[in-house]
């Protein structure tokens, strides 16, 4: 099975658990300003809300992607105030045909003082194991 794992972070929380997810999967995590070129059967996909929403860049990640080449997009991601972004991944993978996992990872991430220390090495280890059932 062929993985890739991309990210997109402001303050380093997604990078931390993109790392891990990474590790746990066999491969390289890699920012989104590095495009998927290659075929992959399983992407999984690092973010998080920024100003209530994913961030536009995101957005632009999604809609580059070539449905031809992203067999399934698993969502993970961190957040101090909100939830998951599953949702929002979702409504623009849909707009490009590329299928969405159910399951995602997601944990509280640290922002201005809030959730500090967060992902914290027990969620880099839930964020591992989470993988492993993917896998």
């Amino acid at each position: 099975m062929k993985i890739a794992v991309r990210y997109y972070t402001k303050t380093g929380n997604t990078k931390r658990l993109a790392e891990a997810v990474a590790r746990a999967a066999g491969v390289e995590a890699k920012p989104i300003s590095e495009p998927l070129t290659e075929k992959v059967d399983l992407l999984f996909l690092g973010n998080s809300y920024y100003a209530f929403s994913i961030d536009p860049e995101v957005r632009a990640f999604i809609r580059s992607l070539d449905k031809t080449k992203v067999g399934r997009m698993v969502n993970f991601g961190s957040a101090a105030m909100l939830n998951s972004t599953w949702k929002k991944v979702k409504a623009e993978a849909d707009k490009v045909g590329i299928p969405m996992d159910e399951r995602e990872f997601h944990c509280k991430g640290e922002f201005k003082g809030i959730h500090k220390g967060r992902p914290n090495e027990e969620d880099l280890k839930a964020a591992e194991a989470f993988v492993k059932t993917i896998l």
